[in-house]
């Protein structure tokens, strides 16, 4: 745990977080509270997405909640005003429902992030912004680990719509001096995340799966390497982007030490919550065809600048996940 000193910026800061009702976003509001911030959280509680007010249930009286749609020009331009950060995680994540519903993707991924900027602009200049961006916008790699220089060739809409988000924000802080930078996250995963289906994340369905006694489901061959970062690591990003000078205007990948295959990592899982078991299925035809193959993440330009690194192991941090749903799993299936 890194010492709250670091982050004496925070104290007695106001704070503005989008998505705050969500896994990362709440996450990152609990950290807050300890930094000693003034943290207001918008959220629209949209039930597909992944807002859930059981997030906040031990900060509920230490936060301001503001149940509204970064979609809403005229709410935004008034909740920007008098913020001292704005931490940016709103979003629709889900790469499928992008492809199905490609219109919703556009409006809350890149229309609404233009809105934000603008409001910026107008009412309040001074503000540092993080935006959370995603590794997706690469698409296939050509080299792994995967650095920012690599080639930009989303294979879906969702990632299309995050670039024109993340390249928003690095332009109203190159041209209109708005201090803004992005973050790629890759899986993050932890208490708080979305568990009724793999909307935000595959990890949320197969711990259901789990505890439920169902097996998890396990696309392809159960070859492709992915990275994890647990919650408290990309909260940790987060709050580093924001008080780093040196990231205005810049995009930093996300990523871990540890790569694995997702048969390996059902089969730690499996070991982690025993009596489960996975199995091996077919590629569904409409994810086949956005599956990215192989990814993990070349951190070192956030190691350098940021001084960030994560410090939460995977299998640490599945084991705190697992322990989470298995007491609160009735506020989340």
């Amino acid at each position: 745990m890194i010492a709250l000193d670091v982050y004496s910026d925070f104290d007695r800061a106001n704070i503005l977080i989008t998505g705050g009702l969500g896994f990362i976003g709440s996450s990152l509001a609990r950290r807050l509270v300890r930094l000693g911030s003034k943290v207001t959280l918008v959220d629209s509680l949209i039930p597909q997405y992944g807002g859930n007010l059981f997030n906040i249930h031990d900060i509920e009286d230490q936060v301001r909640v503001n149940i509204t749609d970064v979609r809403d020009p005229h709410a935004m331009a008034h909740l920007i005003q008098g913020q001292d950060f704005l931490f940016n995680l709103a979003g629709q994540t889900s790469h499928l429902d992008s492809m199905k519903d490609p219109r919703t993707d556009l409006d809350i991924n890149a229309s609404a992030q233009l809105s934000i900027l603008e409001a910026c602009r107008q009412h309040n200049t001074s503000i540092k912004i993080v935006f959370a961006s995603t590794r997706q916008l690469y698409g296939k790699p050509d080299y792994l680990p995967v650095d920012e220089t690599h080639p930009i060739r989303p294979v879906d809409v969702n990632g299309i719509n995050k670039l024109a988000g993340e390249w928003y924000h690095l332009l109203y802080n190159n041209v209109h001096h708005i201090h803004a930078c992005a973050l790629r996250l890759t899986n993050t995963y932890g208490p708080g995340m979305r568990v009724k289906d793999a909307r935000q994340t595959f990890l949320g369905i197969w711990i259901r799966n789990l505890i439920e006694g169902k097996p998890i489901l396990v696309y392809g061959d159960g070859l492709q390497l992915r990275d994890f970062n647990y919650v408290d690591d990309t909260v940790d990003a987060l709050l580093k982007a924001a008080i780093t000078p040196t990231a205005n205007g810049e995009v930093f990948n996300l990523g871990s030490r540890e790569y694995i295959n997702l048969k390996d990592l059902a089969t730690l899982m499996v070991e982690l919550y025993p009596g489960g078991n996975y199995e091996i299925v077919p590629f569904p035809g409409e994810l086949k065809a956005i599956d990215i193959g192989d990814y993990y993440s070349d951190y070192t330009k956030a190691h350098q600048t940021l001084g960030w690194s994560p410090q939460v192991s995977l299998r640490d941090g599945l084991q705190h996940s697992l322990d989470y749903y298995i007491q609160h799993h009735a506020h989340y299936w």
